[in-house]
């Protein structure tokens, strides 16, 4: 099976081929991506992808009603929790950014609703021979980044959410030669 050069481990392997590129509609995973790619700033793919069953047995499994309402007292338990990033900053945001998600669901019905919007609900197929072709982020990227931003969102540069949008299968970013392609 030929897949995009950046696969190359049995986790990114995992992602490439059941999550990256898979229009996503379900709640839950879409705040869940919106998570780890924000936790993946500064650090590489691969290392958010073997913390991920951590993250999701501490935080209620994404479960992003319960975790809009954690607390202090849960804030400093997660920053005690080994395997998560110890992070000030990003743990705030996972608890900030359910808060804001549930906020952007109140106004559009649901976050799905919210982000396909800005595709006319369809996904876009890039044509790229490599992963090196593919920008860190673009027009679109931008303007959402910016929305969030807006919205009480923390994480979500441009890069983040191009990364996010390739996440949840808005860009269908495959290299051409890809079998997912």
């Amino acid at each position: 099976m030929t897949r995009c050069g950046w696969a190359y481990s049995d986790e990114l392997r995992e992602y490439h081929d059941h999550v990256w590129g898979i229009p996503q509609h379900d709640e839950v995973q879409l705040y869940k991506m919106l998570i780890l790619e924000g936790l993946q700033a500064g650090l590489s793919w691969e290392i958010i992808l073997k913390k991920e069953k951590a993250y999701e047995q501490a935080i209620d499994g994404f479960d992003y009603l319960k975790i809009a309402q954690y607390d202090e007292t849960k804030y400093e338990e997660l920053m005690q929790t080994p395997l998560l990033i110890k992070n000030k900053l990003k743990m705030r945001a996972i608890i900030s950014n359910a808060q804001a998600f549930m906020k952007v669901q109140e106004e559009f019905g649901s976050f799905d609703q919210y982000i396909w919007s800005y595709v006319d609900f369809q996904p876009i197929k890039h044509h790229y021979a490599s992963s090196k072709d593919v920008p860190s982020y673009d027009e679109l990227s931008q303007k959402i980044s910016q929305d969030l931003k807006k919205r009480g969102f923390k994480f979500v540069g441009p890069t983040i959410i191009y990364s996010y949008l390739q996440a949840i299968g808005i860009y269908n970013d495959h290299e051409i030669n890809c079998d997912f392609y």
